[in-house]
């Protein structure tokens, strides 16, 4: 029997089911809740009913949104023929930290994992291969993170992109140009000592060398 009221025992179980959320952490942001003011606490229900009524994925790119197309996808100053394909939507605002970016983007919403089901059927690629076979991009580029399921995901992925839009003949009469297909470079992060660097960040940082 629970130690605790029905009630309370509800919450501490329904927000350990949040990522990094273990028992004790659930039970002090449940008593929290329980000593927030009622106008805190009936806030925080409405923005979590909101964003569940009001948020869906963007048609084109599957980003989190209120508004579909969503933001990037809509904008006219951005290269809407320049995609960066991310694992999850939290990776696009790593990427718009550097300001140097003015494409749009195309979440997968996970990385192939065969160890836990995740296969090719379930990432979210449907609208990405179609806008390539259309012809309607120049360049993708896959910035899926540098691990095991990362790196065979965006394998993957160059595969299926070469296969919707090969560079043929075939295209060059349909006024098609080849879809560059490119990758993110990973290596020594900055301000780190390459003497701690491990031998595949190290080999990396060698590969993704360039010209100054």
């Amino acid at each position: 029997m629970s130690r605790y009221a029905e009630p309370m025992a509800r919450l501490i179980e329904e927000l350990k089911k949040l990522p990094g959320v273990g028992t004790k952490t659930a039970q002090r942001y449940a008593f929290h809740v329980l000593r927030s003011s009622d106008n805190d606490a009936s806030a925080l229900a409405d923005a979590v009913r909101a964003l569940k009524a009001s948020l869906r994925l963007c048609s084109i790119c599957n980003n989190v949104t209120d508004v579909d197309p969503c933001a990037y996808c809509s904008s006219p100053t951005r290269n809407q023929r320049l995609v960066c394909v991310v694992e999850e939507p939290t990776s696009i605002a790593s990427i718009e930290r550097t300001r140097g970016y003015n494409g749009v983007y195309h979440v997968l919403h996970g990385t192939l994992s065969p160890l836990h089901g995740v296969g090719p059927d379930q990432l979210r690629t449907r609208t990405l291969l179609t806008r390539a076979a259309n012809g309607e991009l120049d360049e993708v580029i896959l910035a899926t993170s540098p691990t095991l399921e990362g790196e065979a995901t965006a394998s993957w992925l160059a595969s299926q992109l070469h296969h919707q839009r090969p560079a043929s003949p075939d295209s060059e009469s349909l006024n098609i140009a080849p879809l560059r297909i490119t990758r993110i470079a990973t290596g020594v992060p900055a301000g780190s000592d390459i003497e701690y660097a491990d031998e595949v960040t190290m080999s990396r940082a060698m590969d993704g060398r360039r010209d100054l």
